[in-house]
């Protein structure tokens, strides 16, 4: 019998980024307004929070940034591929075997059910292995799968979506899984490109 397996820690990496985004948005922005006579040594600070101030975001959609998400749950990303101005690639449960699923554990969980829960996870696993070894193919199999199943994704987005995505998705209304993937995405771009995310911020905790 195939060993049952929890879910390890969320992975999140920036595999891409535009290069020096931010000196790339500010020659799109300075485009607009035939400035560049203005411009000065690291002059895309000021100039970025400046456009952001007066709602000229457009000029964000010239950077973009690509990461990998790891050990996340199914339930989360059918959140994040909501955004429609993304491209994403994600594990397939059509072409990849669930026989020994890992998955995620909702963290309000309480720890008197916690056991209830990881025996739950084990009858599915059971009852998936049932339907694989009936002659089910995998992309029908896997109907009997819970959303606590963890995925991989990969998700590529302009900054000026990135920046919408992490004004909804890291407000403390937000699922407490996406919330904490979206936070962890804001510190690395923020980072990257202060210029460019630092006005945005994590209400509460993470």
């Amino acid at each position: 019998m195939a060993k049952q397996n929890k879910a390890k820690q969320l992975e999140v990496e920036l595999i891409a980024i535009t290069a020096d985004a931010e000196k790339v948005i500010e020659q799109a922005g300075r485009t607009c307004y035939l400035s560049f006579d203005k411009a000065y040594a690291d002059s895309q600070k000021d100039f970025i929070k400046r456009l952001i101030k007066v709602g000229h975001e457009s000029v964000l959609e010239h950077a973009y940034a690509t990461f990998r998400i790891k050990n996340c749950s199914r339930a989360m990303t059918h959140q994040l591929v909501r955004h429609r101005l993304m491209a994403i690639s994600q594990q397939s449960q059509r072409y990849v075997d669930e026989d020994s699923f890992c998955y995620v554990v909702p963290e309000s969980m309480p720890a008197e059910f916690a056991d209830d829960f990881h025996n739950d996870m084990k009858t599915i696993q059971q009852m998936y292995r049932k339907w694989r070894e009936r002659g089910l193919k995998k992309e029908d199999a896997r109907f009997v799968l819970p959303n606590a199943c963890t995925s991989e994704i990969v998700v590529s987005a302009n900054f000026r979506e990135w920046r919408h995505i992490f004004k909804l998705r890291t407000s403390p209304k937000a699922q407490w899984e996406i919330r904490k993937a979206c936070s962890v995405m804001l510190g690395i771009l923020t980072k990257s490109a202060p210029s460019c995310f630092e006005d945005i911020e994590v209400q509460g905790p993470n």
